[in-house]
């Protein structure tokens, strides 16, 4: 009598993470290298990044009003979760990310590793001088000259 073998059955997780603004495309590849080695490392199969390119944020993550926004889609058991999230807390071009169970009970022989994707992300704002003071604007508006002293 043959012993069925018993499937695994892994949960998929999608971790979301923010690195500083100035983190290059090779510190991204280098970073998915490293988190690809500790989900094979703990059992898991990474499905795929995807790296949203430079964002702004809501509200100023590590004093910066823009990050890099990598995505991360997985499979794992839970322990893969704490060990994945413990290296991004030391990792110091990460400032902040979260963890999302997406689905339980995923065969992981039915998930093909799809390749990894790049997106532009946001334009690059172009910061406007401001004048200097006793400097007129020159934008063809009808504007005061800033002065130096306080109004009388």
């Amino acid at each position: 009598m043959a012993e069925a073998q018993q499937k695994v059955r892994l949960r998929e997780y999608d971790t979301v993470f923010l690195l500083k603004p100035d983190t290059t495309d090779d510190g991204v590849d280098k970073l998915k290298e490293r988190l690809r080695g500790i989900v094979s490392r703990e059992g898991g199969k990474v499905i795929k990044f995807i790296n949203w390119g430079k964002k702004k944020t809501s509200f100023s993550v590590a004093k910066q009003p823009r990050a890099v926004y990598v995505e991360a889609i997985y499979l794992g058991q839970k322990n893969l979760v704490t060990e994945l999230e413990r290296n991004l807390r030391n990792i110091d071009e990460v400032t902040k990310f979260m963890t999302t169970k997406v689905a339980e009970e995923i065969d992981p022989e039915s998930r093909a590793v799809e390749p990894d994707e790049k997106r532009a992300g946001d334009v690059e704002e172009t910061a406007v001088p401001r004048p200097e003071r006793g400097e007129r604007r020159d934008d063809g508006g009808d504007h005061e000259e800033i002065s130096a002293g306080a109004e009388e």
